[in-house]
């Protein structure tokens, strides 16, 4: 059941692929001349500059024509919409084939396995899931061996 404008995982991944293509890459004003300036968008400020003047042959600026289109817009690269979870009440309320699981930071490690495990019943993708490290070899204390040891040198 689609409502709306989602898409199957394939078809948003699909069309998310094309889009990116052409999509255009801002770039900060005179960052190509200075090593020292990052390429990261920056708004231009100075009150001769050209990219804000928007001179012809000037970087083009970000402006509100170039938004992603709706129906592909916050779509994660594997193709699902990604959706940030905090409890086991919001993982009911989301679609398997379209939707996809991101655990809240402010998650602990207790309720993460919780969601991470519930997430896998229902047949939701976990985009973060909780890395559990095997726990180390359970063995006999050092205490209990030296208190043997005593016990065998007494006798």
């Amino acid at each position: 059941m689609n409502s709306g404008n989602l898409l199957p995982a394939e078809e948003a991944s699909k069309l998310k692929k094309r889009y990116d293509l052409r999509k255009i890459k801002f770039q900060r004003h005179e960052s190509w001349r200075y090593v020292r300036i990052k390429p990261n968008w920056r708004r231009p400020k100075g009150i001769d500059n050209k990219m804000r003047k928007r001179v012809k042959g000037w970087p083009k600026s970000p402006r509100i024509g170039y938004r992603t289109p709706k129906i592909i817009r916050d779509i994660h690269p594997s193709g699902y919409r990604e959706v940030t979870v905090w409890n086991l009440a919001d993982l009911y309320k989301l679609d398997p084939k379209t939707e996809a699981v991101r655990i809240a930071g402010s998650v602990g490690d207790r309720k993460k396995v919780e969601i991470a495990r519930v997430a896998e019943e229902r047949g939701l993708r976990v985009l973060n899931p909780l890395l559990i490290e095997e726990a180390p070899e359970v063995g006999v204390p050092e205490a209990v061996e030296e208190s043997e040891e005593t016990e065998a040198e007494e006798t």
